[in-house]
């Protein structure tokens, strides 16, 4: 009796299936076999990480790509830019540049008959506003004294003073970016001699060296290349003690010591190591030298200490024409107008030249501007 009942309790429990009863996917679902959702869901994982992977390295970009990008969404560099641009192109286009021929009829060298008071025959004012319209005229800056065309002797002036910012801001950007770079890297009495230096430089007032030395090289040869050689040889002091400051930062990396420690000289240390990587400081200050140098020039000029005759320069213009600003005060304008546009436009320049080399300089200007906004809503 009780083997008859463990046999029938043996029969209703589940039998362990024997390898020929299992039943597989095929036999289920046909030839499909079944998918295991932890063999999809790393399949799908291993997709999403090799599509990243693939878009980041299409997206990679190189140091200077990034700078690019980020200077392109600074609005007010962009426009001060095309500002810069459309000057230099008109006024080196205009009248011409040394054996060039250019566009403009007149010339700065010839006078004529002076028309309507010497007028200004520009017109910017629609005829709906009680203006005469659009039109240029033969003379749109107007005339001088004795008949020049005033839009071609601003041009010739533009060109001198932008060939002067120019040449002074490579200078001064040569001469300091090399005496920093030294004083940082050598330190001891090199850097003390060379910052004593920089300090005697900049205790004497900027403006009475520069006219000192301005006159002097004024009364040598009176060419406006030795005027900007010689003002860029006292401009130089606020960029050596930037590099140098940053060398100092960056002789203490370990690439810099592991130069060393290969047995390079000096001078591929400092040229091909610590300088390239002060490049970001130079340009931005290169920038800001070549608008203090129009500057300058346009001051010395004025005061009689700069570009002297038959040269010109828009300083020039202006100390010519300045008892003519209540008679005939366009005379006065043009040229200090033109002064103003080179100079606003480098400094926005160097303004996106800076955020873009340092966008840690837009994160702190965007976070004051936050705090600013949240200290008035709570107010």
């Amino acid at each position: 009796m009780s083997n008859t009942n463990d046999t029938e309790r043996q029969g209703s429990l589940p039998r362990e299936p024997m390898p020929d009863d299992v039943t597989t996917g095929e036999q289920l679902h046909g030839s499909e076999p079944i998918e295991d959702p932890l063999e999809q869901n790393l399949t799908s994982i291993a997709e999403v990480e090799d599509a990243k992977l693939s878009r980041n390295d299409e997206l990679s970009k190189s140091q200077g790509r990034i700078v690019l990008e980020r200077f392109m969404r600074h609005r007010p560099a962009m426009i001060s830019s095309a500002v810069l641009i459309l000057i230099t192109v008109v006024a080196f286009t205009s009248i011409g540049y040394g054996p060039i021929p250019g566009w403009w009829g007149q010339s700065y060298l010839n006078a004529g008959d002076v028309v309507n008071g010497g007028k200004p025959t520009m017109s910017l004012l629609p005829t709906w506003l009680g203006g005469s319209g659009f039109q240029i005229g033969e003379h749109p800056f107007g005339q001088d004294s004795i008949g020049k065309d005033y839009f071609a002797l601003v041009m010739n002036g533009t060109q001198k003073s932008i060939i002067i910012g120019v040449v002074v801001g490579l200078v001064s950007t040569f001469i300091g970016s090399i005496v920093g770079a030294i004083a940082g890297y050598f330190r001891g009495w090199v850097d003390e001699v060379l910052m004593r230096l920089t300090d005697l430089f900049i205790v004497i007032p900027l403006l009475v060296l520069a006219a000192v030395l301005g006159q002097m090289a004024g009364a040598s040869s009176g060419s406006i290349i030795t005027l900007a050689l010689v003002l860029g040889l006292v401009t130089w002091t606020g960029l050596a003690r930037l590099v140098r400051g940053e060398v100092l930062s960056l002789r203490e990396r370990e690439y810099v010591a592991a130069a060393q420690a290969m047995g390079s000289k000096t001078g591929r240390v400092v040229f091909k190591h610590l300088l390239p990587n002060t490049i970001g400081v130079i340009v931005v200050n290169a920038t800001f030298a070549i608008a203090g140098a129009i500057l300058l020039e346009s001051s010395l000029s004025f005061l009689g200490f700069g570009v002297k005759a038959p040269e010109s320069s828009l300083g020039l213009l202006i100390s010519q024409y300045q008892n003519a600003f209540t008679s005939r005060p366009w005379l006065f304008w043009w040229p200090g107008m033109i002064i103003v546009a080179i100079a606003l436009s480098v400094n926005f320049l160097g303004d996106g030249l800076r955020d873009a080399f340092d966008p840690r300089q837009t994160f702190r200007a965007r976070r004051r501007r936050l705090s600013l906004k949240i200290r008035k809503e709570q107010a």
